[in-house]
């Protein structure tokens, strides 16, 4: 599963027996996997300005996670006919989403722990500010270019009626720069082919026998030329209309005809270059950020992920991606991975508010075996932890529902800190 939970306790021996009785009870009963979770030790401040960052940390986690998401949509949407391969460019540092959740260690070089801690999260919430700013400027650019495209696509997939003429017609297939001479369009219905070869050339004076040839058709009809004086176009114009032929309003200019042709072309290079071909200006610092290494520890796992990239060696990696794909890449690692230290300073501003000082609590991440075991995972700790809170313990609690040497809950109460990551958002 891609779901996380992130869970802590206070750390004297009471309770690291308690958590290591809900390692054993969960273990046993198969219902998640177990890691210890790293937090740093911050510069703890005033209880005022804790509280007033917790507000402030739930605010820009939910902000981080919807940028996230938009991102990986933003992926999907660039990746188009590769939509599949999508999640092969969703990784944090080099790595997978779980790999790097699993083996998270706090960037001591990006924020330092020695800061205040409303410095460390103020440089995330610009971090994650710019990037947003970014993302939005950026597919902005995309999709009118995308809008720009496929109205012009549109021209070309309409009926002889509306389409455009530019790819149809040539040059050869109009009498041009004659004084008196034109050369008109004009729609015939398939089954009326064979009388518009009987009366085109008599349906006005000063028609040009035998100037008509088809051009191209659909399932409807096709489209020929005639050719005729220009002083008795209005007059051929009403005749065909009472033929049921159409004279398509259409005159060969040959500018605007290479202009449109170049138009589609440059629109169609620009929009696969986005996302299919390399940019030399992603080389020139586009990225948002500068280049940071996040370290991965094997916590007891022997699947353990290579060691990190820095984002410049991920962007050489990329050399055949267009510069969209590109900076969605690298800038989505960038805010995945201040999200999770998100999740990370929110455990320890609601571990110290909770617990209080001087700080001592034990932070764990728990991963959910199966979707049906989530309720019986959250029975096993409300049981485990009730001491902590023994008020609420006793009001939820119901006894009628037990494993051996566990009383369970029926109800979603946290008498510990817990905060949730749940990664198949981005699926």
């Amino acid at each position: 599963m891609s779901e996380f939970w992130l869970i802590s306790a206070p750390g004297d021996r009471e309770n690291l027996q308690a958590l290591e009785r809900m390692n054993t009870v969960t273990s046993k009963a198969n219902l998640s996997y177990n890691t210890k979770f790293a937090i740093p030790d911050f510069k703890v401040g005033t209880l005022d300005s804790l509280v007033g960052l917790s507000d402030e940390l739930g605010k820009l986690d939910t902000f981080a996670e919807s940028l996230i998401r938009r991102m990986a949509q933003s992926v999907v949407e660039v990746m188009e006919d590769s939509k599949g391969k999508a999640q092969e460019h969703l990784l944090a540092n080099g790595v997978d989403l779980t790999s790097f959740v699993t083996h998270f260690e706090w960037d001591m070089a990006k924020y330092p722990a020695k800061q205040p801690l409303v410095s460390v999260v103020d440089t995330i919430a610009k971090q994650l500010a710019q990037i947003e700013t970014d993302l939005k400027s950026r597919t902005a650019a995309y999709n009118t270019l995308k809008t720009n495209l496929e109205n012009l696509e549109k021209k070309s997939m309409g009926n002889l009626f509306t389409r455009t003429l530019s790819d149809i017609v040539s040059k050869e297939d109009f009498v041009l720069d004659s004084e008196y001479l034109v050369t008109l369009l004009v729609i015939v219905p398939k089954p009326n082919y064979s009388q518009w070869q009987k009366t085109y050339e008599s349906l006005s004076d000063m028609v040009v026998p035998r100037s008509t040839k088809l051009i191209t058709e659909d399932k409807e009809g096709g489209l020929f030329t005639v050719t005729l004086f220009r002083k008795v176009i209005e007059d051929f114009k009403s005749k065909a209309r009472e033929n049921k032929f159409t004279v398509r309003e259409f005159y060969y200019d040959e500018k605007e005809i290479k202009r449109e042709r170049e138009e589609m072309a440059r629109l169609l290079s620009d929009k696969k270059q986005q996302y299919q071909t390399s940019c030399v200006a992603l080389k020139k610092g586009s990225s948002t950020f500068p280049d940071h290494k996040v370290k991965v520890t094997p916590l007891g796992n022997p699947d353990r992920p290579a060691a990190g990239q820095s984002d410049r060696e991920r962007e050489s990696e990329g050399e055949g991606e267009g510069p969209l794909l590109r900076w969605l890449k690298v800038n989505f690692s960038e805010a995945f991975i201040a999200w999770i230290h998100i999740k990370a300073l929110r455990v320890f501003v609601e571990s110290v508010l909770r617990y209080g000082l001087p700080v001592n609590f034990q932070a764990v991440l728990l991963q959910p075996h199966k979707k049906s075991s989530a309720k019986r995972l959250r029975e096993v700790l409300n049981s485990v932890f009730r001491h902590l809170d023994e008020v609420a313990a006793t009001s939820i609690l119901d006894a009628s529902v037990e494993i051996p040497g566990l009383q369970l809950s029926n109800q979603d109460y946290f008498p510990y800190v817990y905060f949730h990551i749940d990664l198949s958002l981005l699926d």
